[in-house]
């Protein structure tokens, strides 16, 4: 009988290249998840952000909605790249929306929610950049 042992960095390339994509989706499922409660429960804190830039409350249950979407998507292999890119579009738009209109710190917070939307931005990039393969774009015909 053959027993083939692995070698520590082998151990760690498999890891990185089958269990990291893995982990970086769970993670930024778990941000936009655990952000539902406040979206949802109309916090006094996502009440303000959103009354502040006027989507208030419709825009806070929509981007809610979305944001439970994408966090869904991105953990169904199949729409992985789906979920990526919706992130991006709800992430942007938090981040242009703290550089524009709310400011980096938000009643008292250091920056915590404009830190891990950027966390969270590229974090998505790396997941899409990841999952490229899996978006379905017709190749161009060379005579055109």
């Amino acid at each position: 009988m053959f027993v083939y042992v692995l070698r520590p960095r082998k151990l760690n390339f498999l890891f990185m290249k089958k269990q990291f994509p893995l982990l970086l989706r769970i993670f930024v499922a778990v941000i936009l998840i655990q952000t539902l409660r406040f979206k949802f429960t109309a916090h006094p804190d996502s009440v303000y952000i959103f009354t502040k830039v006027g989507l208030e409350p419709n825009g806070r249950i929509l981007i809610g909605i979305l944001e439970l979407i994408s966090a869904i998507l991105l953990l169904i292999p199949k729409t992985v790249w789906i979920g990526a890119v919706l992130t991006l579009g709800i992430i942007g738009g938090a981040i242009l929306m703290h550089l524009t209109q709310l400011g980096i710190e938000i009643n008292n917070d250091g920056g915590l929610l404009f830190i891990t939307a950027l966390v969270t931005f590229i974090l998505s990039t790396v997941i899409l950049y990841q999952y490229r393969k899996d978006i379905p774009i017709k190749a161009r015909k060379q005579n055109d």
